[in-house]
């Protein structure tokens, strides 16, 4: 039984290591990759309660770099196993909701030093093979970034267990924070393995019960992610991965009664599709499920004739171009002014001409390979689109391969026409769009970039001119969930800048902080009179 108010270890982000040249974590990651790639092909099961689920339907895993390794094997589910999933997170529920906070914080704080230590590799790794990060970027995000996900969340998980109502004499009153009733579903996708984890992880800490569906080209590092949760001491049935196609899972999760909530990371369209089936469905369920989203994001920058050309043009490639675009909040397209175009230009096509491409066990490689050959034919599309119109103009990049792997070189446009397909669309590669705008027409060009598309999820004003920046602020209100001011749109940390975008990037509820964690609990607010009324009749009616 608890008997005291607990404090958490105060969160510090996770430091990130460099992986310089010689560096013993540089040598450590790679003989970790290279033993992983030279291994037997691992067998990952779905994880139902207690039990390692295999079927007889079983799906290469292969490195995007390199299409014809095999490096594991999948279980391919059914219905039935989304059913027993279910199940198998409606019977742990009561005891893990049941289960004082602090236990819970506890493994997910287990879980935080064993990815800081002894996983560290075996993540990073895992990520590089599957998903094709470099070094650095699987740094970022299989390591810092879950790590801190673990840690400052746990803290979230107490300052909303301490916020508490005042009390009147006579009485005391009380907020609790129930777990949803019901299971959560959370459908992550393969970008990012810090994104995969915390999904499933953020309704789990706050006492709710998990059935996860990873994306086909994340699942060798979702293994890992179960492998890293067993270890910290989950017990079984709170998280249940399921490896089944999104149109099964989908139909078996959001017509069952118990379904109380929906932890995504997508497709705009796709989630607007799930959104739409349940609210078709809203009569089935027990409560009003909680719909969490973050989607897709056609993410800007724009410089003021006042900035400086060469970390417009640095923002650009950084910006663009790391993980080969493969970001949500990565840049897409860039509003510049006439005055420096010429200059950020040049930079621009001597820093990308600069990148080598490759695999990512080869660390001068700061290109590797895009996620599947489905990515690889619809960002190559875009790239013929330029190709074949009149007011676009390919200035560096613009070639394709994907005869070892899916490799496209990081693709630079310059169009002028404001309103062309790659200056609205989503394209989630590695192809960037400049407008070159006149330089006496900064207001202008704002309104133009609020109006041009759908999303609003990260965006960057670059100026030395701080009324410039003031009305970009302003005028870009709305354009951005994360506003960036002389640095790339890319690159949120966990706990400094809470992440997530509205409009048609999302909910908005911000991944990273007590935002989200909240959206996965139900107050029950108890008032306790210490000395009850004994008669019903009021002062006023003496």
């Amino acid at each position: 039984m608890s008997n005291a108010i607990f404090k958490v270890p105060t969160p510090v982000n996770e430091p990130v290591l460099n992986y310089e040249k010689e560096s013993k974590e540089r040598e450590s990651l790679l003989a970790t990759y290279k033993k992983m790639y030279n291994a037997q092909p691992i067998d990952v099961p779905m994880y139902i309660g207690g039990e390692e689920i295999r079927t007889n339907d079983k799906k290469e895993l292969n490195p995007p770099h390199e299409h014809k390794k095999i490096i594991g094997y999948y279980h391919k589910g059914t219905a039935e196993h989304v059913k027993m999933a279910i199940d198998a997170a409606m019977e742990a529920k009561e005891n893990w909701a049941n289960m004082p906070w602090e236990h819970r914080a506890s493994i997910f704080l287990r879980a935080a030093d064993l990815l800081a230590g002894p996983y560290r590799n075996k993540m990073n790794a895992a990520t590089m093979l599957a998903q094709s990060k470099n070094v650095f970027q699987a740094e970022i995000d299989a390591a810092c970034e879950l790590i801190d996900f673990f840690r400052f969340n746990v803290a979230y998980m107490q300052q909303i267990y301490q916020d508490q109502p005042g009390s009147n004499p006579g009485m005391w009153n009380r907020l609790e924070y129930r777990p949803l009733e019901g299971f959560i579903f959370a459908l992550t996708p393969f970008n990012f393995t810090s994104i995969a984890a915390n999904l499933s992880a953020a309704p789990a800490m706050m006492g709710n019960t998990v059935v996860w569906k990873p994306a086909e080209t994340q699942i060798y590092s979702a293994k890992v992610i179960m492998d890293l949760f067993k270890e910290a001491g989950l017990p079984d049935g709170v998280i249940n991965m399921v490896t089944v196609r999104g149109a099964v899972a989908g139909e078996v999760v959001f017509s069952h009664k118990d379904f109380a909530g929906l932890h995504f990371t997508g497709s705009t369209k796709v989630f607007k599709q799930l959104w739409k089936t349940i609210g078709e469905n809203i009569d089935i369920y027990k409560s009003y499920p909680r719909i969490v989203g973050e989607t897709g994001g056609k993410d800007f920058i724009i410089a003021h004739k006042s900035a400086n050309s060469i970390e417009v043009a640095t923002a650009i490639s950084r910006g663009a171009f790391e993980f080969q675009g493969q970001k949500c909040s990565a840049a897409s397209r860039a509003y510049v002014p006439s005055n420096m175009a010429d200059e950020v230009l040049k930079i621009v096509k001597e820093q990308v001409n600069s990148f080598k491409m490759g695999a990512p066990d080869d660390t001068s490689n700061f290109i590797n390979a895009v996620i599947s050959e489905t990515a690889f034919n619809d960002i190559s599309s875009y790239i013929d689109h330029c190709k074949q119109n009149s007011d676009c103009e390919i200035v560096c990049g613009g070639e394709y391969d994907k005869s070892e792997g899916y490799f496209i070189q990081p693709t630079v446009v310059v169009t002028t026409n404001p309103q062309s397909k790659t200056m609205v669309e989503e394209i989630f590669g590695p192809v960037m769009t400049i407008y070159i705008y006149d330089e006496n027409k900064y207001e202008e060009t704002l309104e133009l970039l609020d109006n041009t598309s759908e999303y609003a999820l990260t965006g960057a004003v670059y100026a030395i001119d701080r009324y410039a920046i003031d009305l970009a602020t302003k005028k870009l209100t709305n354009s951005a969930g994360n506003f960036y001011i002389n640095d790339k749109p890319t690159g949120a940390v966990v706990g400094q800048q809470p992440f997530g975008g509205a409009r048609g990037s999302g909910t908005n509820d911000k991944a990273g902080s007590y935002l989200n964690l909240i959206r996965w609990v139900s107050p029950r607010t108890i008032k306790e009179t210490f000395v009850s009324a004994k008669d019903y009749k009021y002062p006023f009616l003496g």
